[in-house]
């Protein structure tokens, strides 16, 4: 009897033992793992802190905020099927999961993700099968929100610290930013718009670059932009009527496949060159990254280092 007692407890003492080499958790050390809530736009969520397996799926604003913290993704978003050049610093041996729009779900469901960060802009179906897969953080495509954007994954990777002295240097950027504006542009019609399939593009005030210009340099929305619901196509007719003193252009060939020389022919036509901004050149291309969000930290603090100089010649 003692012999039998004595090879049981023999026979269990190895089976841990080959559970542990073999990296396998028993149902009690997977009891043990360390989750949390966090509160995040006013919901709150279940996830593991540090989160080790992070998928970003949908959110560009995520991808920038990961380059500024540098968290490397376990997935990621490609745009044409590659990663963008501005995210080679920690996509090294990041899995791409599909494009933006594009989710691929067998992509996720391989890599085990410990939680999800999805964007507010996919439909409610989406979600729910990214939900069934892990925690999913619809994460806001509002630039507004891009304290809160980049205080979420600061938290999920233990970088709550580098979160905060980033926006601490942004707000001391904008002030010194500010101070040598002055009132150089009262009265001034600045605008900031993105060439999408040969298309110009404008923007809500609260969506991509806009804030930075309205909200925090304090400059003048004009009436075009305050009614702009979201993203929206405006005719060069419109644009011209509208007759910015400057314009910052966006233009990115993986954005206009089938126009790749739309900005060209932009600046070609007629209608473009009589527009003020144009004429005075005050046509600021690309002064960040193309494939930029606008309203990230990453997006935000390059943006006012290379605007700011070009706007107070």
């Amino acid at each position: 009897m003692k012999k039998r007692k004595w090879l049981y407890r023999s026979f269990i003492a190895l089976l841990i033992a080959l559970l542990a080499i073999g990296g396998v958790q028993s149902p009690a050390a997977a009891a043990t793992s360390k989750t949390t809530k966090i509160k995040y736009l006013g919901k709150t969520y279940t996830v593991p802190v540090p989160a080790k397996r992070i998928v970003i799926t949908g959110s560009m604003e995520t991808m920038e905020d990961a380059l500024v913290l540098d968290v490397k993704p376990t997935g990621g978003i490609t745009v044409g099927g590659k990663f963008p050049s501005m995210f080679k610093k920690i996509t090294g041996s990041t899995v791409s999961i599909g494009e933006k729009t594009q989710p691929n779900m067998e992509a996720i469901v391989k890599l085990k993700p410990d939680v999800i960060l999805a964007s507010t802009k996919f439909p409610k179906d989406v979600l729910n099968k990214l939900q069934k897969i892990s925690t999913t953080i619809p994460v806001s495509h509002i630039s507004t929100d891009w304290e809160a954007n980049l205080r979420l994954l600061a938290t999920l990777t233990g970088k709550k610290q580098q979160a905060e002295n980033i926006i601490k240097s942004y707000k001391t950027q904008l002030a010194t930013a500010k101070k040598k504006l002055g009132t150089k542009l009262k009265g001034k019609k600045v605008v900031a718009i993105r060439i999408r399939n040969g298309n110009i593009m404008i923007y809500n005030k609260d969506v991509f670059f806009n804030p930075t210009l309205y909200r925090d340099l304090g400059l003048t929305v004009p009436n075009e932009i305050k009614k702009a619901k979201s993203q929206e196509v405006m005719s060069l007719e419109k644009f011209s009527a509208m007759n910015p003193d400057y314009i910052f252009v966006q233009f990115s060939t993986d954005e206009n496949k089938n126009k790749t020389d739309a900005l060209k022919q932009l600046q070609k036509n007629p209608i473009w060159q009589n527009i003020k901004a144009v004429k005075n050149k005050k046509v600021f291309v690309n002064v960040v990254d193309p494939l930029a969000q606008g309203g990230t930290a990453w997006s935000k603090t390059n943006f006012l280092k290379s605007a700011v100089p070009m706007l107070s010649k």
